[in-house]
């Protein structure tokens, strides 16, 4: 298998091989024709949006400086809002359901790295995907570890670092993430 087929299998691969980082350079330049608009120019920016990522639903907000590692394995929804500094390491797919805001200086992240020193100088990396639902409000500072799920209507804290996945209609805050309340479903 080459690198690259690792990598969308799921398996241990190495980050640095030329086609697999191809697909860093191409979102570098993506992200810096994004982040050289004016945050003012909702139509300039929604085009190089919709060009960058995989699947973008009506009245995308992604405010400077936007980073990402792919692009194209990002798909979100309707109304989705990421504030000043958001970084999406997308070499797996993530998936944004509609109505979520993700406050600035947030990380979501696919990608982690062996604890074994070797395998790290070899430069081997393994990627699982990270999905969240829809009228999930997510606050600043958050950093969303590899695997994770979150579900519809929850609720990260500002500061948080989630490891584990969140249930639907919860607060989740702290480090590591635990829930800290269950919220009441509410009439659609």
């Amino acid at each position: 298998m080459t690198e690259l087929e690792k990598l969308n299998a799921g398996l241990p691969y190495n980050f640095m091989d030329p086609e697999v980082d191809a697909l860093k350079l191409n979102a570098v330049k993506g992200c810096e024709e994004l982040n050289a608009l004016s945050a003012a120019d909702y139509g300039a920016r929604d085009t190089v949006i919709r060009k960058l990522f995989r699947k973008v639903g009506q009245n995308p907000v992604i405010l400077p400086r936007f980073i990402c590692d792919n692009g194209k394995n990002i798909s979100v929804g309707n109304n989705f809002l990421i504030n000043f500094n958001g970084v999406i390491l997308d070499i797996a797919p993530v998936t944004i359901g509609d109505n979520v805001m993700i406050g600035p200086n947030t990380l979501i992240t696919t990608v982690n790295h062996p604890l074994n020193a070797k395998e790290r100088r070899n430069h081997m990396a393994i990627a699982t995907p990270v999905t969240i639902g829809n009228d999930v409000w997510i606050g600043g500072n958050v950093t969303i570890l590899p695997g994770v799920n979150i579900g519809d209507k929850a609720v990260i804290a500002a500061g948080a670092v989630v490891t584990k996945d969140v249930p639907a209609n919860t607060v989740a805050g702290g480090v590591p993430a635990r829930i800290i309340k269950e919220l009441p479903e509410e009439d659609e």
